[in-house]
């Protein structure tokens, strides 16, 4: 897809020589840090549940605290503490640590101080790819003999008891930017009368809530902070996003707290009426965002009228950690089924042209890994290569919509996503003790009835 993106507002009021010795503050002493960014340091989102479950033996531990003190970034909190605590008491064998690439390089640091400290436990650093928290890999943790696991930078998607490891924890990887730059940058550049809301990934939503606090005090309409459950408040994901938020919430413009834009085009997609604005926490440097709605209609359609004309389908379940969905692909095998369409269904952990092209008699691919790798880069593939969503409106199952589903991961999703059959089984389970409530209540009136 073509977007566009346009530099075009002055960050802040302060001198260029300020920005130079805020930027990133990686590398900085607490004290330095302090000095330009009150929050440095603190980790608002967890801090203080930390202080009350971490015995002070391993929070006040000098040698720990000046290991973390000289070989990892000052303002990213990988919860060292939380982390060696919880493998003190549950004694694991082996710890699995699942990284994205942008934090492998800390990896061996980590692991080094988590054996240091918790010498009766190996540790194994997992270097397969790792795109979000879908990619969750507790099958390759187990096949490797890890009984305990530690996902790091992403958000709980996976329910822990639908994995094979039960001891899992996943840490959010907090980054604490300069909060107050942000918040001025933001006063700077927007009428107080702006009716905003602000997203982030799922860093910088502690910050998020910061900046609200001090942005509430100046705008004349509150901040609005959209949460899409099971999503945490402000957090959005490449492919889960909240909706109308114009219509629900009658807002005007949507800021993003983070960097590259994968995640907003999610909003921008589901919320075409906006305006958008891209704040980069690192360059500290805010620019409009734009989306082709049109292009992305006239390609997704394209590719749906084209499958709609299809005699063989090819169905792949994506196996990159949790990726795929089994219960998606029985619904799109079913759709197929009762329509009596051939087709080959797949599993692969990544999906590359090349690969597909060696099934020559297959003419149209659903693949049931990731909605965004259909839209952003579906016309890259010789045949179409369809979502679940756009499988459902060529099999007649569903109707187009006039505004793009990013709801993949949303409680509130269609038969398409994931979280669909996650409801569906609660809402049966809660029916069954209902019913089975109303049964003993039913037999408790009938013995007193008895007794009468």
């Amino acid at each position: 897809m073509e977007n566009q993106e346009t530099s075009l507002v002055a960050v802040s009021s302060s001198s260029s020589e300020d920005s130079n010795n805020n930027n990133n503050n990686i590398g900085q002493t607490p004290e330095q840090q302090q000095q330009s960014n009150p929050y440095a340091g603190v980790n608002l989102s967890s801090s203080i549940k930390l202080q009350q479950s971490v015995p002070a033996s391993i929070l006040e531990n000098e040698e720990l605290n000046r290991l973390i003190k000289e070989t990892l970034p000052t303002n990213y909190n990988f919860e060292i503490h939380k982390t060696i605590h919880r493998i003190q008491q549950i004694k694991p064998k082996r710890v699995a640590l699942q990284f994205p690439e942008g934090l492998l390089l800390f990896s061996c640091v980590i692991s080094d101080i988590i054996e240091r400290f918790c010498p009766e436990t190996s540790t194994v650093i997992m270097g397969d790819v790792t795109y979000g928290a879908c990619c969750i890999d507790d099958l390759t943790a187990r096949a490797l003999g890890a009984d305990f696991m530690v996902h790091y930078a992403h958000s709980c998607l996976v329910p822990v008891s639908d994995c094979c490891i039960k001891n899992i924890l996943y840490v959010f990887v907090d980054i604490q930017i300069d909060i107050n730059y942000f918040v001025q940058s933001m006063i700077n550049n927007f009428p107080k009368e702006t009716k905003m809301a602000m997203v982030a990934t799922i860093q910088f939503v502690s910050s998020l809530r910061t900046a609200k606090a001090e942005l509430d005090k100046h705008f004349t309409t509150p901040v609005f902070i959209p949460q899409v459950k099971p999503l945490s408040p402000g957090e959005v994901l490449g492919c889960t996003s909240p909706k109308d938020l114009a219509k629900n919430h009658q807002i005007e413009t949507m800021v993003y707290l983070g960097d590259g834009r994968f995640h907003l085009e999610s909003v921008m997609i589901q919320n075409p009426e906006l305006k958008y604005y891209k704040y980069d926490p690192y360059g500290k440097k805010f620019t409009e965002e734009h989306y082709d709605h049109p292009q992305l209609f006239s390609i997704r359609q394209d590719a749906i009228e084209k499958a709609k004309k299809a005699k063989k389908f090819g169905v792949i379940l994506g196996t990159l950690g949790r990726q795929g969905s089994p219960k998606i692909l029985e619904t799109i095998e079913r759709l197929l089924n009762e329509k009596n369409i051939p087709y080959v269904s797949l599993l692969l952990s990544e999906i590359f042209p090349s690969k597909l092209q060696l099934f020559h008699d297959v003419e149209c691919w659903i693949q049931i890994a990731c909605p965004r790798l259909s839209i952003d880069w579906g016309h890259f593939f010789d045949k179409p290569l369809l979502t679940a969503y756009e499988a459902e409106v060529a099999l007649t199952a569903t109707e187009w919509r006039p505004i793009y589903p990013m709801d993949f991961y949303s409680i509130e999703g269609g038969d398409w996503t994931v979280k669909h059959y996650e409801k569906l089984r609660m809402e049966q389970q809660k029916a069954q003790m209902n019913s089975s409530d109303s049964k003993n209540k039913l037999r408790e009136r009938m013995k007193a009835n008895k007794k009468q």
